[in-house]
């Protein structure tokens, strides 16, 4: 089907469901959605049956956008929005989005900015023609949503022409006869570490995932030569699952080699990958390895995401529709669920899941329109991997830290900036309001702070109950005045030789490299301090190492080598995983609607995706696979 034949399509249901008196002005293709433009905004505001029923006809996304000839002139209509809301409001910010015709009104107190019965709204509306959106400003402002944000409205009209053609891809002719489906494994099987796999019909090439193995001395990426990959830009698209590096950490080289087309995933998964690849350009260069990428093809990757929301479901190629659902992992996490072809075939993609309500989070999806095969994550998916609760992780967390502050030591937690350190500062928060712990302060080291910043940015993503204690009763945990920002080399050296006791969260989460190491060398022979570990640590890193008791490490500590005797307590907190453990994945699977034909284990170490499908086939009788990378599986 061609972009005309689309757009004539387009054009006939809007005849059919629109009355004559509203004026249409233009349609167009942007990307997976047909955009309709219009100088009756109004009618389409009191009748959602309306869009509705045009998108059950056309089988897209339908947007309805105001005719740009009714929008008022940015910088006029900040003025405006201005004049009419009262200062009480407390104004945080405006931006204008012309791709859709919003303008989003951050605001400390959104109440004010609607009006009695929304007449403010109305009134702005009246006055502008944007459609006003407002939201409560994010109680920590984030430099990284602010960038992202500056950076697309610079580039509108390249976007414009970027999403054009993705809807010209969209709209291409497909080639009749059989078709079929198959999956690839290009990393991330029988290991933890650069994720990537390659779903391919007769029509379409979809990566899912493009990660980065951070324990690899080489930038370990995934297997991007194999022929059913090269040449990049045949890739009609990009799913991310979540922002990890061993999962988006490589997604910005794609543009270096020649990539040229969509990312899709959630918003928080666009804003947090972009902080992870800029801090990951960092990291390397201070370790004087080279990085795969520099800044601007990180910025190409910002330019070239189209972000969806949980729940809504698109056209990534002529026969793929894809929708994201909550994986329940870190923030905006989601389980990629593809509808192949007219009804031909359907496979969801777990990417990291947690199958548990936990302090941030929604469980995982379990519930799908159709589902015939599953790919299934197993990082703690062996026979003995059983982790506590939350509740029970809360407890252990109170004695370790009751046990070290009372002795004055220092508690160093190395961490995830995103995920398991907001959970971390959850905790924390609570043992020292109820005076469970000892009142001490928590040090943020790394990106911890910004990533802390994006959580507040995107509530919607975060669990019920958190929302409600942020939002309505205005106890911000995240606000607490135990938590203090470590902004630079000279912070971190006065926390060094405080004598007094604190809690310190450092990345990285596996301590091969960042700030968590200075405080490890400085740290590591003293009995008094401790280590504490809240996440996985791959095989091949120093936590790994540390983690089996070694009691002296060898690091390269600026081109030499530096020799540790380990005294500090090492302990282990299990429960603040983002993976589902073994049962909760066994439980995942037995809860599942509808029950797949078959899962496909992927992303934990040999023994651990072994072990879980043959676990699963004996107790679901459904057919299992545990490849290696580099495998193909014809899956229809």
């Amino acid at each position: 089907m061609s972009v005309e034949k689309v757009l004539a399509d387009a054009r006939q249901a809007v005849e059919k469901v629109v009355p004559p008196d509203v004026e249409i002005t233009n349609i167009e293709l942007e990307g997976p959605v047909i955009v309709i433009y219009t100088k009756s905004m109004e009618v389409f505001a009191d009748s959602n049956d309306m869009v509705r029923q045009l998108a059950q006809s056309l089988r897209r996304r339908v947007a309805i956008r105001p005719d740009p000839s009714l929008l008022v002139e940015e910088e006029k209509a900040e003025k405006s929005i201005k004049t009419i809301i009262p200062d009480e409001a407390k104004i945080v910010n405006i931006f204008f989005e012309p791709e859709t015709g919003e303008v989003t009104i951050e605001a400390e107190s959104p109440g004010l900015v609607i009006g009695r019965h929304g007449a403010l709204l109305n009134e702005i509306k009246k006055k502008i023609g944007w459609a006003p959106k407002v939201v409560r400003a994010p109680p920590i402002p984030s430099k990284t949503v602010e960038e992202i944000r500056n950076y697309l409205r610079s580039i509108r009209e390249a976007r414009d022409e970027f999403l054009k053609k993705v809807g010209r891809r969209l709209a291409r002719e497909v080639a009749q006869g059989e078709n079929w489906i198959r999956i690839t494994s290009l990393g991330g099987y029988r290991q933890v570490g650069r994720s990537c796999s390659l779903l391919m019909t007769r029509q379409s090439k979809v990566l899912v995932d493009c990660g980065v193995d951070v324990s690899a001395e080489d930038n370990g990426g995934p297997y991007l030569n194999a022929p059913e990959v090269m040449p990049l830009e045949n890739l009609d698209a990009v799913v991310l699952t979540h922002a990890h590096l061993d999962h988006a950490g490589l997604v910005p080289a794609l543009y270096k080699y020649g990539f040229d087309g969509p990312i899709y995933c959630t918003p928080p998964t666009r804003d947090l990958m972009s902080l992870l690849q800029i801090d990951y350009i960092k990291v390397s260069f201070g370790e004087g390895r080279k990085s795969p990428y520099e800044s601007p093809q990180v910025r190409e990757a910002v330019k070239h995401t189209i972000p969806l929301k949980y729940g809504e479901t698109t056209d990534i190629t002529p026969d793929m529709r894809l929708t994201l659902h909550n994986a329940g992992h870190i923030l905006g996490s989601a389980i990629a669920h593809f509808h192949i072809g007219d009804g031909l075939y359907n496979i969801a993609l777990s990417g990291d899941m947690k199958f548990e309500k936990t302090w941030l989070f929604n469980p995982a999806v379990n519930r799908f329109p159709r589902l015939e095969t599953l790919v299934l994550e197993s990082t703690y998916g062996g026979y003995h991997d059983i982790q506590p609760s939350r509740r029970e992780a809360g407890e252990q967390l109170r004695e370790i830290c009751a046990r070290v502050l009372l002795r004055d030591g220092k508690l160093l937690v190395p961490v995830f900036a995103v995920g398991r350190s907001q959970e971390v500062m959850l905790v924390l928060e609570e043992l020292m309001r109820k005076k469970h712990i000892p009142n001490v302060p928590v040090y943020l080291d790394g990106m911890i702070f910004e990533a802390t910043a994006i959580h507040t940015a995107y509530p919607e993503y975060l669990n019920s109950q958190l929302r409600t204690q942020i939002f309505q009763t205005g106890e911000n945990p995240f606000l607490s005045d135990i938590f203090r920002r470590v902004d630079g080399q000279q912070t971190r050296e006065r926390i060094l030789h405080d004598p007094d006791p604190c809690i310190i969260l450092a990345t990285s989460g596996m301590m091969n490299g960042g700030p968590v190491m200075e405080y490890f060398k400085a740290w590591a022979d003293n009995a008094t301090h401790a280590l504490m570990f809240v996440g996985f640590q791959a095989e091949g890193t120093i936590g790994r190492k540390i983690q089996k008791e070694w009691k002296e490490i060898t690091l390269n500590d600026r081109g030499k080598p530096l020799t540790l005797k380990i005294r500090m307590d090492v302990d282990e907190v299990d429960g603040f995983s983002g993976h589902s453990d073994r049962l909760q994945l066994l439980n995942y699977v037995g809860t599942l609607e509808p029950r797949p034909e078959k899962v496909i284990v992927n992303h934990g170490e040999e023994f651990k995706c072994s072990d879980l499908a043959s676990s699963l086939y004996k107790k679901f009788g459904m057919e299992t696979r545990a490849p290696m990378n580099l495998e193909t599986i014809r899956l229809k």
